[in-house]
Order: C-alpha cells, then structure tokens, then sequence
C-alpha cells in the first residue's frame, strides 16, 4: 500500500532560499524509480516558482509518459469566463505540458464556489476534458461537508475531491475531516488527501503525545503514521505530501501497511493531547504571507509562538529567535489589522488575533 503523491507547495532550498533544484531533481528521481509517479502543483504555489520547479525537475527530463502530473486552476482569481482560458494558458506555458492528468479548481470554499459559477469555472473543466487538455478533473476543498454535499450534487461530473486530512482534524468541527470524506464516499468521488502531516505538526508531536507512538514502535517516524492514517481509508487514491529532504522522502516510500484499529485509537488518543498543546493550528502553507502590506511572515511567527506555549519554560531561548526576526521589520508589532491574510487562508484562522497573542506573549513580557 502506497499511495504516495509528490507535493510541490514544499520543497528542498538553498541556505539563500532558493529552490534547491539540484537536490529536487534527485528526489524526482528517487520519486519514479520506486514506482510513484504523481506529481501536483498550483498556479499560486511559490509565488509561480513551483510550476517552475516541475517543468524544470520533471517535465524536462523524465518521459511524458512516465508521470501524472495536476495543476489547479485560481478559480477565486477570475473575472470573467476568459479568464479560464488566459490562466490555464499559462500554466501550460510554465510546465511545458500540452495536457494535465488531473486539473482541479483550487480552494473552493462559499466564497470561492460562487465566483466558480458566475464565470461558469465547472463548464471550463469539462471543455478541457473534451479537448483532451484534461484526463481528470475536480476541485480542492476547504469548508463544509454541507456545502461540499450541494456542489457535489450539482456538479457530479467531477472525478476527484481534494481534501485536508489528517488524524488531528479527522473529528474537527472547522475542519470537519471525515464529514468531508464522507460526503465524497457518498457521490461515489476519488479523494486526494492534502496536509496529511498538517504542515509538519504531526512529524514533530510533544513529547506526551510522541510517547504514545513510541509504545507502538520505536523505529516508525511520527510522520508515517499520519501517511499510513491517511493511505488506510478506502477511497483515498493519493495521498500528497511536501517533501524537502531527502530522509522524508524515503521514509514517505516505504512499504506501508494499513492501520490497525489499535494503531488508530492510540493516534486519536494522540491527537486529543496535541489539540491541548498546539495554540495556533497553522499549516504553514504561506497564502497569508503574499497578500501583507506589512510583509509579516505570519506563519514563522505561529511556529516559534506554538513552540513557545508548548515549552514556556524555555522563553528565554526563543524570545532572542523572536527579536531577530523583528530586527529588520515585518513583526506581529506591524500588523494593522487589514485582515487581508484571514481572507486567504483556507484554515479560517482569526490571523490577527493570534498575532496580538505573540506579540503579547513577546513583545510585552520579554520587553
């Protein structure tokens, strides 16, 4: 049981922040020659770098034939029903590919499903599927399972539904995991898994949590158990991961078994203590970042805060982390309370009261 799916939002960089091409070309090839062969991007990954990274890695020296490659259209972007066309162009153009295996609207949400209508963004699916420009065609999700169940319903025409799974969020009531899976069962949909790991959260769990693993083996990754938790339900076909070294990798190929029930209850059972410890539930996927007039890297600052509630005792260690960050500008201080990054993250944080947390928590009481 594999079912591995190669993520391009999270990738290998440089010690100056670049992609690290190099080492991203050996894990493509690492990727194929164990047998895995799916490839997924966005038109926002990176800021356009990641369409870049698979037409550079993959595209150009490996077979068409020999991946499956996705992309997602930023339905939540147009303006008109050209658009569609315009934007799906250049996606072309930077992966250097005449068609995509699989081709998904990106992040519907209520929001972004009525935008999907009025520019008929459905109807544009299904042209490409006609022409050939598409194999496979869906849409990644983030809301509802109520809403999930009304676009199904009138789109059933669809073939995958991308969705955000992990044992953490399984019982979510904002999440609402399994009530998404679910609903996807009931239509009969494929489902894509993203943020199995949610972001590296379960790769690095507190060490009560991380204890209750260890009972179950002390050789397996943390990671591995969120993979094989996602790669154990029935209708999941991929699972995606981001990947930046070359360790998680190959422990994301190795040969996996499904889950136990007892597996399983001891990973809830984990997850119940990590809802404890974790203050702010980011996944760090960046779409908060871009959109900053302040330029605040929103999702640093949530890391070194969750490492913080989670270890107060060591505030003294991280506050001196914190203040470089700030030196230069862009720290929670400078938020202005716009709400820009709220409205583009698919977790619906209240973004701006966290940040009013850490800088309490930094600012003030390490001033």
């Amino acid at each position: 049981m594999n079912k591995l799916g190669f993520g391009f939002l999270r990738l290998p960089v440089t010690p100056a922040g670049e992609i690290d091409l190099s080492l991203l070309d050996q894990m493509t090839d690492v990727f194929l020659a164990h047998g895995q062969n799916y490839f997924d991007t966005a038109y926002t990954y990176l800021d356009g770098k990641s369409e870049w990274a698979i037409r550079e890695s993959l595209v150009k020296r490996h077979p068409r034939s020999s991946f499956l490659l996705a992309d997602k259209l930023p339905g939540y972007k147009m303006t008109s029903h050209e658009d569609c066309y315009r934007y799906f162009k250049e996606q072309q153009d930077r992966c250097q590919v005449d068609f995509f295996d699989v081709y998904l609207l990106h992040w519907l949400n209520g929001k972004h499903y009525e935008i999907a209508e009025k520019y008929r963004e459905f109807e544009f699916l299904e042209e490409l599927k006609k022409t050939g420009k598409a194999i496979k065609t869906g849409f990644s999700y983030h809301d509802s399972a109520d809403l999930l169940d009304e676009i199904l319903t009138r789109h059933p025409e669809v073939d995958y539904v991308q969705l955000q799974i992990n044992y953490l969020d399984w019982e979510s009531s904002s999440i609402q995991s399994r009530r998404c899976y679910e609903t996807a069962v009931k239509h009969g949909k494929k489902v894509i898994v993203m943020e199995p790991v949610k972001g590296g959260a379960l790769a690095a769990l507190p060490e009560k949590a991380g204890r209750l693993l260890e009972k179950l083996s002390l050789d397996a990754s943390q990671a591995s158990y969120a993979i094989r938790f996602a790669e154990s339900l029935p209708q999941v076909e991929i699972v995606l991961s981001g990947m930046n070294t070359m360790e998680q990798l190959l422990d994301n190929l190795a040969c996996r078994q499904p889950l136990t029930e007892y597996e399983q209850s001891v990973l809830f059972e984990a997850a119940g203590l990590l809802r404890n410890s974790i203050a702010v539930p980011c996944t760090g996927c960046g779409y908060c970042v871009s959109g900053c007039p302040k330029k605040i890297h929103i999702p640093e600052y949530f890391r070194l805060y969750n490492e913080y509630k989670q270890n107060p005792g060591d505030g003294w260690k991280i506050a001196p982390v914190y203040q470089n960050m700030t030196a230069s500008g862009g720290g929670p201080a400078d938020c202005i309370g716009c709400k820009k990054c709220e409205g583009s993250c698919p977790q619906t944080l209240p973004i701006t009261k966290f940040l009013s947390d850490v800088r309490e928590a930094f600012d003030d009481r390490h001033s």
